[in-house]
Order: structure tokens, then C-alpha cells, then sequence
């Protein structure tokens, strides 16, 4: 795989080689048959599954992306995320102190409500300045605005206290096989963010075959891509462990190239403790245990954190509570 990359770029003076990304192939019956194994033969019990729900709740990335959100159900998520499990339910599992201030990875927003969420978030002692504040941006969830707007978007994100920011990266270039212009376009989006953590979102549900992404995956990495993401939650195939598959063996091959570690987000589709045990089965199996963690693990969701409540207050009780009895906030 000598010659993948070549000349100056941001991650240690990378840019993309395009005869390389000719040549990808996937081979779709060993992913398919791949992600059946993930998916249905691994499982934890008891104990560790409780330990297994906490750490998937630690990689929450606490998501509204509505066109109804005002500053009190943006206030209210961010309370959640500070505070996730209920305190009868941390006093039932006999956590420790350090435990009992697990919070969410990070909150999600639009850039509008970016203000009011790390307003809150710092009005929630130490655990609440502790949790990033992520907002999507660059025209989400289509992308299809000029770039100079799409660049300001970030910009005022962090200009309000946004310290990640999930971009989305333009399909109509990538579909056309311009992976020149997805660079360039995400090299420029890197910047705009400044030190605030960058993630890329493929829309993979858009782009059209295995291939496509990724060489996308390769692409937004070579351009400085903090962290890839599967979805925008918006489009009608979301995240998929066929499509997780191709994007993990993609940061594995560009870790071994270059050194460097790139996070992994899935997005969209994920509501059930069950589920989030299998995406952290997948990322120790193919990546290693340190991409189970927050630093470079998160999942782009918002019912989540319910289920994980609902069966750790299971695990305490051995029964399970009424859904009126896990509020949001």
C-alpha cells in the first residue's frame, strides 16, 4: 500500500494520491458475512453487560436536530447529559464516586442553540464543564449551500463555545468522483474550526456503493478529519454495521500508514442498550480497546440513553421501570 499518500496536507503533510483510490475494491459477501457474526454472536452478561451499558453511555454524543428546538428542551437535554442516570439508580448499583460522575460524551446542536446548550452545560457544576458541546454544521444535513456560508457556519459555532464540530462532506463531488474537491473542501472546513474537533459526515446512505466510502473515509482523514460519522440521522439508510465495517477497516489501514488515530461516530438507527453492545464489540474487535472510549468512539443518538437507563435500572432492581419513570430531564 506504498505511495497512498504523498506531499503536504494536515495530517503531517498528507494529501490524497488518486491512483491509489482507483484501485479500491470491497468484497461485499466477506462484510456482509463479517458484520452477521458482529451482530449476532456477541454478547455480555450481567455485571459486565452493566459495565459494557456505562461505557456506551460515556460515548453518547446527546442529539437534538429538530426544527421545533427552543432553549428549554436544548437546557433540558443538557441537564440530562450531565446528570444521565438517575441517583436512585447509581445508589442501587453502589458506584463509586469517581463512577457516579459519568456523563454523556458530548451534546449535539444546531449552531443557533449552541450558546444556551454550554450556557447550561457550565451551570451544571463539574460534571457539565466537562462535556463538549457539538454542533453540526456547512449546511447540514445536505451540504447543498456555497462553501462560503458553510465556512462562516463553522466559524460561529465556535465562536459560541462549540468545540466539535460534525460537518457534512459534499456528495454530489464525491458521486462524481471528484475526491480533489471533497479534499480541498474538507481541508478548508478543518480550518475554519480552529482547535474545536472536527467530525466528517459521509451520508453514507448517499453515496452510492462500499467503494465511495471508503475512499470518502480515506479522503476526510487525509484532509484532518478528527473523527468519521456514518449519517446525518436524516437520510433513509443510516448507520449499518455493513457500512461501519468498511469505514473502521479504513481508519485501521490509515492508522498503520501514518500513525494516526481517527475516531469513529456511528448515526442514526441506534436506540437499544443491546445495540450499543454490539457497536463497542465491533470497535474492540477491529480496532482495540482504546476505541471504545470517548476520545475516539461516540454514537450520534438521543433515545439511547433511555434504554441503557431502563436496563441498568434492571440490573440493579430486576425489573423494569415504566418509561414515564426515565424522563429526559
Amino acid at each position: 500500500m506504498d505511495g497512498v499518500l504523498n506531499g503536504p496536507g494536515p495530517h503531517d503533510e498528507y494529501i490524497v494520491n488518486e491512483s491509489y483510490l482507483k484501485n479500491v475494491r470491497v468484497n461485499l459477501s466477506a462484510v456482509k458475512a463479517r458484520a452477521a457474526e458482529i451482530g449476532t454472536q456477541r454478547s455480555v452478561k450481567k455485571q459486565q453487560q452493566a459495565a459494557w451499558q456505562l461505557r456506551a453511555l460515556s460515548c453518547i454524543d446527546l442529539t437534538t436536530l429538530a426544527g421545533d428546538d427552543t432553549p428549554v428542551n436544548v437546557a433540558r437535554l443538557c441537564a440530562k447529559a450531565a446528570h444521565p442516570i438517575g441517583k436512585d439508580i447509581v445508589k442501587m448499583l453502589n458506584m463509586n464516586e469517581k463512577e457516579a460522575k459519568i456523563t454523556t460524551g458530548a451534546v449535539c446542536v444546531y449552531p443557533n442553540q449552541v450558546e444556551t446548550a454550554r450556557e447550561t452545560l457550565d451551570k451544571c457544576g463539574e460534571e457539565g464543564r466537562s462535556i463538549p458541546v457539538a454542533s453540526v454544521a456547512t449546511g447540514f444535513p445536505c451540504g447543498q449551500t456555497p462553501l462560503g456560508p458553510r465556512l462562516e457556519e463553522i466559524r460561529s459555532a465556535v465562536k459560541d463555545g462549540a468545540s466539535e464540530i460534525d460537518i457534512v462532506i459534499n456528495r454530489t463531488y464525491a458521486l462524481a468522483g471528484n475526491w480533489k474537491g471533497v479534499y480541498d473542501e474538507v481541508c478548508q472546513m478543518k480550518a475554519a474550526c480552529g482547535n474545536a474537533h472536527m467530525k466528517t459526515i459521509l451520508a453514507t446512505g448517499e453515496l452510492g456503493s462500499l467503494r465511495n466510502v471508503y475512499k470518502a473515509s480515506l479522503v476526510c482523514m487525509m484532509a484532518g478529519a478528527d473523527f468519521i460519522k456514518t449519517s446525518t440521522g436524516k437520510e433513509g439508510v443510516n448507520a449499518t454495521l455493513v457500512v461501519a465495517l468498511v469505514m473502521i477497516r479504513a481508519i485501521r489501514d490509515y492508522h498503520a500508514l501514518t500513525g494516526f488515530k481517527v475516531g469513529f461516530k456511528p448515526a442514526g438507527g441506534i436506540r437499544t442498550a443491546k445495540d450499543a453492545c454490539v457497536w463497542l464489540s465491533l470497535m474492540k474487535e477491529e480496532l482495540g480497546e482504546e476505541w471504545t472510549k470517548p476520545s475516539l468512539f461516540r454514537i450520534g443518538a438521543s433515545a439511547l440513553l433511555g434504554d441503557i437507563e431502563r436496563q441498568l435500572y434492571h440490573y440493579a432492581t430486576g425489573c423494569y421501570p415504566a418509561m414515564g419513570q426515565m424522563p429526559m430531564g
